[in-house]
């Protein structure tokens, strides 16, 4: 039987072949959280699931918003779709192999 080394996120349970990418996933995480404790306390009547989809927006689009916040605000119209974490594809699902 082999040994496979993985780093498991605690915010969310993603899995990760390495330390770094499963350490820059978290913060990414951290960051998410952290703006939608920001959204919820300064919009009103918003509900917790559209700031949570909000901070997870913002957070995995940081770069992009770094750049805007900077005098470039036409990044924000270039950047990707933020994908879900499903499709990340620095996340490795694991299989039980009988």
């Amino acid at each position: 039987m082999a040994v496979v080394a993985v780093w498991k996120c605690d915010r969310d349970g993603a899995m990760f072949d390495n330390k770094k990418d499963a350490e820059e996933h978290d913060k990414m995480l951290e960051l998410a959280a952290n703006i939608t404790s920001l959204i919820e306390r300064h919009v009103d009547e918003i509900s917790e699931a559209a700031a949570e989809e909000i901070g997870l927006l913002l957070a995995r689009q940081r770069e992009a918003l770094a750049k805007a916040c900077k005098g470039k605000p036409e990044v924000l119209l270039e950047a990707e779709p933020a994908q879900p974490e499903a499709a990340d594809d620095r996340v490795t699902p694991l299989a039980v192999s009988q």
